[in-house]
């Protein structure tokens, strides 16, 4: 019978559109297949209007909430038990409401099927959550508080969290069995096919994808080809150099560097210039290697660094002589050994003069070096012509000093490798562009004189600066 149902509190799902109602069952209409709620809540806010009835056209679900059996209408037989468990009502199934109006198609639910404790009224079925039932025993139950407050918050929270345990939930899941259906070439293969057949660019390798994140000195926008080989040269030297970036650097014989800083002096880079543009990229190449800002700071007074200048009465002479200058501006204690001579190149006399204004100590003889280790060692004893002064004393004795002395050695402006050095380097700095060096030089840098680019298109070079934002770069062997 339909009245059997009045009084029982529902949920009716109608849909997204008409939303969630619940309320108590007011009446049910099995010929106009309608339904109505007393005191009805619209998505959990009370509803204005007292009643709302609905058909069965509209109802996507209906879950009892409460079923209230009134014993007034019973028969002499019993009526079948009726339990919480919500029932599902088809769209538009006229069938539905007679599915309703029978109780004894309402079946138990877990916890009903679970927990008949003799003695209990049939009417009442306490509910269980998931966590709950598959955390505690059957027979287990939370203590309850005493007092009405804490009896109506255990009612309240049976209410929200008490839907009927399903049997599934006590099988743990199979990782491992179900990882073992994906077959992951077949699904990348189907993938790839599908991306050529809609022509798009299938996966490569690391390096033929598009990078998605670039760096703060990265182009979006595509750019011309970069051409690497930037400098040619006519007679192109026994050797090859590039940059960090990859361009290439070749290296030039002796006579196209002789003649390339003749016409540069021609056009007005004259010597004085060069020694001095060559002694502050010297000085700040050694500045760095001396420990740059770390080293150089008002707190480290008491630990000036030492350098020792070794220096022939040349102009690779006269620029080491020009560096320790720099450095001795720059609060470094300089070391100058400058063997005795009756006549020497003017530049290195006027250089020499500089020096001695900035209070720096030079030395003739090799017994006047110091006897402990220095930081750094500037080697400027070789010449790129007179190869007769490595028969002098002095020479040799320099050379020997530096070799005994356990300091890193930085060679200023060396000759090519085809002359052999007496020392050791561990740099070498070369000029504009470099020369063919031993392999004795040690890693080569670069620093950049200020020669324009039309003074190199007239000894024939095809020159671009691959300085960029530095004046002395170091270089690779290609």
């Amino acid at each position: 019978m339909a009245a059997d149902w009045l009084g029982s509190l529902v949920s009716i799902n109608c849909g997204p559109t008409l939303g969630v109602y619940q309320g108590e069952v007011s009446s049910v209409d099995q010929s106009s297949q309608t339904i109505s709620l007393r005191q009805p809540f619209h998505n959990g806010v009370k509803c204005p209007v007292p009643e709302v009835t609905f058909s069965a056209i509209d109802i996507k679900d209906l879950k009892i909430l409460d079923f209230r059996y009134d014993n007034s209408r019973t028969t002499s037989a019993a009526p079948a038990k009726v339990t919480s468990a919500p029932v599902a009502v088809p769209k538009g199934d006229p069938r539905s409401v007679e599915k309703l109006n029978s109780p004894q198609h309402c079946s138990k639910s877990y916890g009903e099927r679970h927990l008949d404790i003799p003695g209990q009224p049939k009417g009442f079925r306490r509910r269980h959550n998931s966590w709950s039932a598959s955390n505690r025993g059957v027979n287990q139950v939370t203590p309850k508080k005493n007092g009405v407050k804490n009896g109506q918050m255990k009612q309240r929270d049976d209410e929200c969290f008490g839907d009927g345990v399903e049997d599934f939930l006590d099988t743990d899941f199979d990782f491992e069995g179900n990882l073992a259906l994906f077959d992951k070439a077949a699904v990348f293969s189907e993938i790839d096919i599908s991306e050529r057949r809609n022509g798009a660019r299938s996966r490569g390798t690391p390096q033929e994808q598009t990078p998605t994140r670039y760096r703060h000195d990265e182009n979006i926008l595509e750019a011309k080809p970069v051409v690497y080989r930037q400098i040619t040269v006519p007679q192109p030297g026994a050797k090859e150099y590039c940059t960090d970036s990859g361009l290439v650097v070749p290296s030039i014989t002796y006579e196209l560097h002789k003649r390339l800083l003749s016409v540069a002096e021609r056009h007005g880079l004259s010597l004085e210039r060069r020694l001095e543009m060559t002694g502050v990229c010297a000085s700040q190449m050694a500045l760095t290697l001396l420990g740059g800002p770390n080293r150089f700071t008002p707190k480290n007074l008491h630990q000036h660094p030492t350098v020792a200048l070794l220096c022939g009465p040349h102009v690779q002479g006269a620029q080491g002589i020009s560096c320790g200058r720099h450095l001795a501006n720059h609060e470094v204690e300089v070391v100058l050994f400058l063997p005795n001579f009756v006549k020497m190149h003017d530049a290195v006399t006027s250089e020499v003069t500089l020096f001695n204004k900035t209070g720096g100590k030079q030395v003739s003889s090799i017994k006047d070096l110091p006897d402990t280790p220095v930081d750094l060692i500037i080697n400027c004893l070789d010449c790129h012509e007179n190869t007769f002064l490595m028969d002098q004393p002095w020479y040799w004795a320099a050379a020997d000093w530096a070799n005994q002395n356990r300091a890193p050695v930085l060679s200023l402006d060396p000759p090519a490798g085809g002359q052999g050095q007496a020392v050791e380097a561990k740099w070498s700095l070369s000029l504009c562009l470099p020369l063919p060096l031993a392999e004795g030089a040690g890693r080569v840098y670069l620093c950049d004189i200020g020669i324009p680019r039309q003074v190199f298109q007239e000894v024939g070079i095809k020159y671009h600066s691959p300085f960029g934002c530095k004046f002395v770069i170091p270089l690779h062997s290609a």
